[in-house]
Formats: C-alpha cells, structure tokens, sequence
C-alpha cells in the first residue's frame, strides 16, 4: 500500500463539493489578476474572514505588554508577560495542528476559540482583580499569560492548509503560489495593524480593551472561520489509515522529518531576522529622538513593502522553481540588510527598510512552498504550526540576542545579527537546492 501522492483525494472527505475550473488564460483575466482565481476556489467570503480571524494573534503579545505594564506600572512585568504569550504559542500551536491532522479543523478551531476567548478574559481579570504585586501575583499573570498564547487559533497556518487542499484539487501549482502569496500578504498586514490598533485603542481609551476587542474578534471570526464551507477539503486521517501508512516503506520515507526541519529551521531564522530587527530599530529611534517607541513606526515601513513583495510572487514563472526562488530572496536579503547600518537619521532608515522589505515577503511565501511541497499528506497541519512556532521561538531569540548586543554595543552592532539571520537563510536555501537537485532525476 502507498501513501497517496499529491491529490485532493487525501484531503477531501466523502461530502460532494464543487470543484473550481483548471486555471487557464481566459478564467484568470479579472481586475484582480491571478488573485481573481482565489474567491473562485474558497468562495468570496473565506478571503476577509481568513484575514481578520488572524488578527487576534497579532495584538495579543503586544496587548499583554500594553494592559500589564499599566496595571502594574512596571515595564519588566510587562515585558514578562509578552514573553509568556509568546512561549505559549510557539507551544500550543504544534499541538492545535497535530489535532487538526487527526480529528478535522472545524472541532479543533471551535475549542480554540472558546478557550481563547476565557483565557484573555482570565488576563484581564487576573492583572486587575489579584491583590498586590508580590511573586504570588506575579506567578498568576504570568500563567494567564501563557494559557492565553497557549490556546491561541492558529488561522493563518490551517488556512494554508486548506489552500493546498483546494489548489490539489483545481490542479493548479499557479494557484498554490498565488494562495500563498496572499497568506503571506494577509499575516504581514495583521502584524502591521494589530500592534498599532493595540496602540491607538489602550493610549487614547483603556488599557484592557484592546485585549476585550481580540476576545471578541477570536469568538466570532475564528468560529465562522471554523465552521466555513473550506474545513471540508481537509479531512481527518484516520488513526487505522496512519498506522497502515507507517506499515508502508515508502510511508516511512515520506514520514522522515529531516527535510522538514530545513523549512521550520528557516521560519526560525526569519523569526530571529524580525525580533533582532525591531529591536535594533528600538535603539536606533531611542538614540536618535529619545523615543524608542518610534521604532515601531519605522518596522512598520518593511511590513508594507515585505506584504507588496509577496503578492508580487503569484506572477513568478513556475519554472522558477521554489529551492532556487528560497535561495534568490535570501540572498537579496542578505546584500540589503548591509543598508541598516548606514542611515543616522528616520527618513533614511524608512527608505532602507522599505528597500529591504521586498526581499522579505518572498522569502516567506518560499518557505511556506517549499514545506507543503515535502511535507506528508496527513501532517500538513503539524507542519504548518510548526513553521508558525518557528517564527515565534525565533523572534523571542532575536528580540534577546539584538537586545543584548544593542545595550553594549550600540543599534549598529545590533543590525549584525538580522545580518547575520539572513545569512542562515541563504545557506538552508542553497542546501535545499542541492537537496532538491539529488531527488529529481
């Protein structure tokens, strides 16, 4: 017996659904472009839903930081508490996709936002209502902090999934790349308007309300997300049909983790490219106009560009094949992160981290190809999560390393290590090219 190869027959459930034309010239000429083929795939309705449902994710490590460094007016509790949210999710959301892969996504994201929607309460409730701040107290905010990152919906990454499952089925690598794209586009703008909304929502209102809008968001959004008419394209794998497929030598092949490491180390890296990053970019704001917070609205200018730029790969020819694209992006990143340490004042530092945000997105959107190309049928919700923790547990690393490097040596010093990141991605994309030239004949 053999383990499905690429199909929607892996996917899909027994449920008659209607399956979108093969993309052709004439079916992708719209306003939209090739971007035209999506609502046709998912329906109208799953593009906005998928994007907003996302963005909870986005607000809560800086609404954690926002609500309890004002509770407590304490800036390290604070700083405690982001870090726990982060923690969380990079391990909670593993497991949300494991479950995803053995039970279906609708029971999974309906759980999760139920319990997400409680565990923000439980913040809320626990930095305002517990008494003093002793390590007791400390303890409690801290937990509640972690359940919350925890228990965290992991839209983007099963939206993925479902895209790879859609795109399987209308026959069409184009369309795949096209999906990606947008899924890359749509986290790069949740991330540039969830801190910003926190932002606006806490300084002009009331600390605890930007964490009040994400529950909201989280039990509408990600339910509707849930139950969309997509979740069916995804089905569960039955245990019998695993432990059939692990019976199987060429299961067992596909089962090897090892190839899937390059893309969850690569997502690591991108993590630590972000969080060393901002971080430099804090010290460069602080030491030039004394207001470190500034070098948010500066990290912002990459996010604009890096969302552009992925768009732009759904045009990318498809013989421009993923390992080499991996390899291209990187290296452009590697050449433009030389700029940051140029600028001595904002417009120029905008301008090269605009400049600079274009070599980001696609690397990204690369990244997630290259692992739903290698990944097994039935993990593709693992895998997906996993890259999504990678980003996480790399962008606590960054923050740390460039934090670090930045209170000793200064913001230029510091732009060493986004260097430094960009570097390592260029080298897992050059081994994923040889590694990919070895398997095709």
């Amino acid at each position: 017996m053999r383990v499905p190869e690429r199909t929607g027959k892996t996917f899909m459930n027994s449920a008659p659904q209607a399956q979108a034309p093969p993309a052709t010239e004439e079916n992708t000429r719209s306003p939209l472009g090739r971007f035209g083929r999506l609502p046709q795939l998912a329906g109208g309705g799953f593009l906005p839903l998928g994007l907003f449902a996302r963005l909870p994710l986005a607000m809560l490590t800086v609404g954690a930081l926002a609500l309890v460094q004002a509770a407590t007016q304490s800036y390290a509790i604070g700083g405690y508490a982001a870090g726990a949210v982060g923690i969380g999710s990079a391990a909670g959301a593993p497991v949300f996709g494991y479950l995803a892969d053995r039970t279906g996504q609708r029971p999974v994201l309906l759980v999760a936002a139920a319990a997400n929607t409680l565990a923000i309460c439980g913040l809320i409730a626990t930095t305002y209502l517990v008494p003093g701040s002793g390590t007791g107290s400390l303890l409690l905010i801290l937990a509640s902090a972690l359940v919350m990152g925890a228990t965290c919906p992991q839209v983007g990454p099963l939206a993925r999934v479902r895209w790879m499952a859609l795109t399987d089925r209308a026959g069409g690598q184009r369309d795949l790349d096209t999906a990606l794209s947008y899924e890359s586009t749509a986290d790069e703008l949740t991330f540039v308007l969830g801190p910003a909304l926190v932002g606006l929502l806490a300084s002009i209102l009331a600390p605890w309300l930007p964490l009040a809008l994400a529950a909201l968001i989280t039990i509408t959004l990600v339910s509707a997300f849930a139950v969309h008419r997509t979740h069916h394209v995804v089905a569960a794998i039955p245990r019998k049909t695993v432990s059939a497929h692990r019976s199987d030598p060429a299961a067992r092949q596909l089962t090897n983790w090892w190839p899937i490491s390059i893309p969850v180390l690569g997502m690591i890296c991108m993590g630590t490219f972000f969080g060393s990053t901002q971080t430099a970019l804090f010290a460069f704001a602080g030491a030039g106009s004394g207001t470190a917070a500034a070098g948010g609205l500066l990290y912002a200018a990459m996010g604009l560009s890096s969302a552009a730029a992925a768009l732009s790969v759904a045009y990318w020819p498809v013989t421009f094949s993923h390992p080499a694209r991996w390899t291209t992006a990187a290296a452009a990143m590697v050449a433009l992160t030389l700029l940051l340490v140029l600028p001595q004042a904002a417009p120029a530092m905008l301008l090269a981290l605009f400049v600079l945000g274009f070599s980001v997105g696609p690397t990204m959107v690369t990244i997630f190809s290259v692992a739903g190309d290698i990944a097994p049928r039935n993990r593709l919700g693992t895998v997906m999560t996993l890259l999504a923790s990678g980003t996480v547990a790399g962008t606590a690393i960054g923050s740390a390393i460039g934090g670090g490097i930045a209170e000793r040596a200064g913001y230029t010093a510091a732009f060493a290590v986004p260097t430094s990141a960009a570097a390592l991605l260029l080298a897992l994309g050059i081994i994923t090219m040889i590694t990919h030239r070895r398997q095709v004949p």
